[in-house]
């Protein structure tokens, strides 16, 4: 189980656009590695507006803001298209970065279970150590808390 303090795990993983992302390469900056269940699903997607409409404030702070989820790299084309979503969607459709960072596993919804990501995020510092992990995320104003936790 990770902790504040830890290294971040590295990884590779493809975004919306087949591109290859190494978290590694965006050493020196700080970064949003944000987990959640599904594109296009009322809680993440209240969650990824919420990163969209404070985009400018993460720019402005040189903070990289990466989202992942188990979702394939169309269905992340559809998703930023559709909600206008300037920042990076990662894909993990084999969950080993969801391995890595304890987010992958059984989940219940009503009376289904499902296998996929939990909703969490990490704030990662320019070393590529964890400075906070969010356990609980309040979709609709889960960016402004990012921000006031990268200023703490």
């Amino acid at each position: 189980m990770l902790k504040e303090g830890d290294p971040a795990p590295d990884f590779t993983a493809r975004d919306a656009n087949g591109n290859e992302v190494k978290l590694s390469d965006f050493r020196g900056r700080k970064v949003v590695l944000y987990f959640y269940p599904k594109d296009d699903t009322p809680g993440c997607t209240k969650e990824a507006c919420s990163f969209r409409d404070a985009y400018a404030k993460f720019e402005e702070k040189g903070i990289k803001v990466l989202g992942v989820s188990l979702d394939t790299e169309e269905s992340h084309r559809q998703f930023a298209a559709k909600y206008n979503l300037p920042f990076t969607l990662l894909s993990d459709p084999d969950h080993r970065i969801g391995d890595a960072y304890g987010t992958y596993g059984k989940h219940v919804f009503g009376d289904k279970e499902y296998w996929t990501n939990a909703r969490k995020t990490f704030l990662i510092d320019e070393g590529g150590r964890i400075k906070k992990i969010f356990d609980q995320v309040a979709v609709e104003r889960h960016a402004e808390e990012v921000l006031q936790a990268f200023e703490s």
